[in-house]
């Protein structure tokens, strides 16, 4: 009974595909609006302001970010929590693949989003005489909560870290580690 109700709770982890296909499908819906973005620029680029142009540029940027934030999310997740993805030997596989643990994946992600943040202030910045004193201030408010969330994340992975190498350099039947500490 036992083996049969661990084989099934392994199993489920199959349950997880769908989700990694249907953030597939929002990349496309990202590269829809990319597009969109992109060919709504061309036409009138000769006779956007400088501001304008740059605008353009940012938004096409976020997008950019937020379909690699997509990416990582869907090889990273799946390859942790579904299955490996078998690519041989195929030259063109990201040197990261199969190389970000649950950890690393945390900390790409809040990396992004900080990223993805960061241009969303900067176009409004670029738009400063357009926005009320309280909107930018909550702009900068929500940015920094993003930044010093990484950050704390960064840190408590450290921590974590230092202490299971702490824990790995002590001695086996003790359990003191090598300095005499």
């Amino acid at each position: 009974m036992e083996r049969l109700l661990e084989k099934t709770l392994f199993a489920s982890r199959w349950v997880m595909a769908p989700f990694y296909l249907g953030l597939a499908v929002a990349l496309i819906l990202l590269l829809v609006k990319f597009a969109q973005e992109l060919f709504h620029t061309i036409p009138i680029v000769f006779s956007m302001s400088e501001s304008d142009l740059v605008l353009s540029i940012l938004a096409l940027i976020d997008l950019s970010l937020a379909g690699n934030l997509l990416l990582l999310v869907i090889f990273s997740g799946y390859e942790n929590f579904v299955s490996k993805i078998d690519t041989g030997d195929h030259q063109d596989r990201p040197g990261w693949m199969g190389k970000i643990d649950y950890s690393g994946m945390k900390l790409k992600l809040v990396a992004s989003i900080v990223a993805i943040s960061a241009i969303q202030l900067l176009r409004a910045f670029m738009n400063i005489g357009q926005m009320s004193h309280a909107d930018l201030a909550w702009l900068v408010g929500i940015h920094m909560t993003f930044v010093v969330s990484g950050v704390l994340l960064a840190l408590m992975d450290r921590l974590t870290e230092s202490s299971e190498g702490h824990k790995k350099t002590g001695d086996k039947k003790t359990g003191a580690n090598k300095t005499g500490d």
